[in-house]
């Protein structure tokens, strides 16, 4: 089908905003940003390349906004949500991209069914797919952003109602490595960073009707087919998987962080994924909100963040932006600490509240969660810089560094006997305190 006209195609969407400018922390503009100078160079690297913020087509353009759990009724009506056409699609690209531009982010994210009609089969789908690709790959030459990561959507048809790689029907099986097949193609077009892989409904109900075994054996055959491919076509992207406790099953196999990585060790991926963690879904583990950022990383295998935030008395992901400028220091301290965290970024998962129905509320929300990030860089590269923490932390492991057969035990090189000898020959430890409520009083010190 046809692109919309040239005229459609050059409308402006966003007419009564200009590109968002920094105006510093003493401004009350909700339309500028207070903290975040994409430029500023802190600890040798610009702003921009420590934080990579990207905004999730799904929350934002697909039509959906608006909604929740208790109504799939829309608040959120845009002018360009005319129907569920091809044309409307096509839109919907102009429309973006516009945003992101004016936001001033530099990469975006998408599901297949985000972008593109499904229509009335998986050929269809297939060939809608490459006729809005071109139009995403030709606007990302145009402005510049790029694409952080695209994935295939295994969780919304009727067809996954039992899960897509964990499917008991093989038929969907199918459907899903196809789709997964043809956002693997699509991403290596468009030149992604990152292809990010979410169970969605991967895990069970109930055990009754389940076969464990043979769902999570499933599961990793179809990743192994992925890597396989994503050779195979040269696709250059890091691979991660996306954690979540719960919901919309009562059990989902990629529960949390160290979940996925021992089931990425017990079946040899350890080298081919990492995970992308969302602290929203960290939350619904029972977890602190930076709580999986830090086993990821500690582990070696922060690949990406989906930066929400949700409200922990509640019993589903919220996808809230986030608005906490201490968690937000926790969580770009633990970037910092490992360097940075490209190629992934942090994307935000986030959604409007049904009640934000103005226009700007997209730019503001945005904005609101750029500023929190970039404040929080500001304040963990200085926790860095100072040295205090790290101070702290040396302080109570230094026996570890100051006794020999420590040494050899981090080594891997000492046997028990000889610890036990160590053991029988040393007096009563005398142990330090741990300074808990001092390093919490630190933090505050930075945001």
């Amino acid at each position: 089908m046809a692109e919309p006209s040239a005229k459609k195609a050059r409308s402006e969407f966003f007419p009564s905003i200009s590109k968002i400018q920094f105006e510093g922390p003493q401004s009350i503009n909700p339309l500028a940003f207070k903290y975040y100078q994409p430029d500023e160079v802190i600890m040798g690297k610009k702003m921009r390349d420590w934080c990579r913020f990207a905004v999730s087509w799904w929350h934002t353009f697909n039509g959906q906004m608006g909604t929740d759990p208790f109504s799939n009724v829309k608040t959120h009506l845009r002018p360009w949500d005319v129907d569920g056409s091809m044309d409307t699609f096509l839109t919907r690209v102009d429309v973006a991209f516009e945003f992101f531009t004016k936001l001033g982010v530099d990469y975006y994210c998408f599901h297949d069914v985000d972008v593109a009609p499904q229509g009335s089969s998986l050929q269809e789908f297939q060939s809608n797919l490459d006729v809005i690709s071109d139009k995403l790959l030709s606007k990302q030459k145009e402005t510049g952003v790029k694409l952080l990561w695209a994935t295939q959507n295994l969780f919304s048809h009727p067809r996954y109602k039992d899960g897509a790689a964990t499917s008991p029907n093989f038929d969907s099986f199918a459907y899903g490595c196809a789709q997964t097949k043809k956002m693997l193609d699509v991403g290596k077009k468009l030149d992604a960073d990152t292809h990010v892989f979410w169970g969605g409904r991967e895990g069970f109900a109930t055990a009754l009707n389940t076969k464990v075994k043979s769902e999570l054996d499933h599961m990793a055959t179809f990743l192994k087919m992925a890597v396989a491919y994503k050779k195979k076509i040269g696709f250059k992207a890091q691979f991660t998987i996306e954690p979540k406790a719960r919901e919309p099953t009562a059990h989902q196999y990629d529960y949390d962080a160290q979940t996925v990585i021992g089931f990425l060790y017990q079946h040899g991926l350890e080298n081919e994924f990492k995970v992308n963690i969302e602290p929203n879904h960290t939350t619904l583990a029972g977890h602190d909100y930076e709580h999986d950022l830090r086993m990821a990383s500690a582990l070696g295998m922060l690949g990406s963040i989906d930066c929400n935030a949700g409200q922990p008395y509640l019993g589903w992901d919220t996808d809230e932006f986030p608005s906490d400028p201490r968690k937000c220091l926790l969580s770009m301290l633990i970037v910092v600490e490992q360097g940075g965290i490209a190629p992934g970024g942090n994307n935000f998962d986030c959604k409007l509240r049904r009640e934000s129905t103005d226009i700007e509320d997209m730019f503001i929300a945005h904005i609101g969660g750029m500023d929190c990030l970039a404040r929080g860089l500001i304040g963990a590269c200085k926790l860095v810089q100072e040295g205090l923490m790290k101070k702290a932390l040396e302080a109570r492991y230094s026996s570890w560094s100051t006794t020999a057969l420590a040494k050899k035990v981090e080594d891997g090189k000492a046997s028990l006997e000889e610890i036990e000898a160590y053991a029988l020959k040393t007096s009563e430890p005398k142990t330090s305190s741990g300074k808990q409520e001092y390093l919490e009083q630190l933090i505050n010190r930075y945001i």
